[in-house]
């Protein structure tokens, strides 16, 4: 039945036409036909080599229509800062006692994981869990900060992390295909504007080099690199 599905969703639309964005989102709003509120994933291949430490695109970037579900968030942190987390809507909040929960008891219930500078020593020795399911705490995208109230703020209210893979995709989801075509259109300029800004000086040639959505369990779209940016597709 998912094969089927697939190639009729296949056959319902022109896949090699590179499309301006409010096109492409229409197109990807028709296909996301799964019985429950698909994703719609932003899949763009740069041109970068994240083989060198220079040239890897990472970085958080602020959806303005949110992203449709609901984040999870841990916070290591104590005092003060343990209760701006709670009162910011933070869902699991740690101090030693949270790095020996996800030490002994396997515990990885959360989607964001925002640390105190002052507690990093502890968290670093989480690095093998944490890292591999793009959960440890980094500065560069604003989950090692003082003010943990603002970041889980930031965080629940649609901010999202990127990076580049082995290979040079970023892959960020900009909403969920029951958004309406404004609301998305809004949350991929984000992004775009938030991976030009954040080329890499040694990047040379051309930056963006396919640009493609797609919802969770269909087929991709692709968009016209040359012409995606905002005020161009109206």
């Amino acid at each position: 039945m998912a094969n089927k599905r697939m190639k009729a969703l296949l056959a319902s639309y022109d896949r090699e036409r590179l499309n301006l964005p409010h096109e492409a989102i229409d197109t990807v709003k028709k296909l996301a036909t799964a019985k429950f509120d698909e994703s719609i994933e932003l899949a763009v291949r740069l041109g970068v080599d994240p083989r060198k430490a220079d040239q890897i695109v990472r970085g958080t970037v602020s959806l303005p229509a949110g992203t449709g579900k609901e984040v999870r968030v841990a916070v290591f942190a104590a005092g003060d800062a343990a209760i701006d987390a709670r009162d910011a809507g933070a869902d699991v909040i740690g101090a030693d006692d949270l790095v020996n929960r996800i030490q002994s008891e396997g515990f990885l219930d959360f989607d964001i994981a925002i640390a105190t500078p002052d507690l990093m020593g502890q968290v670093g020795k989480l690095g093998r869990v944490l890292g591999p399911r793009g959960l440890m705490p980094n500065p560069k995208t604003g989950t090692v900060t003082t003010d943990v109230g603002r970041a889980v703020r930031e965080f629940k209210g649609g901010r999202v992390e990127y990076r580049t893979d082995r290979v040079g995709n970023v892959q960020v989801p900009i909403g969920k295909a029951s958004f309406d075509k404004d609301a998305l259109l809004s949350n991929f300029r984000a992004v775009i504007d938030e991976l030009s800004r954040a080329k890499p000086s040694s990047a040379k040639g051309r930056y963006f080099r396919s640009v493609t959505l797609s919802p969770t369990m269909g087929p991709g779209v692709k968009i016209d690199t040359n012409r995606m940016r905002a005020g161009e597709d109206e």
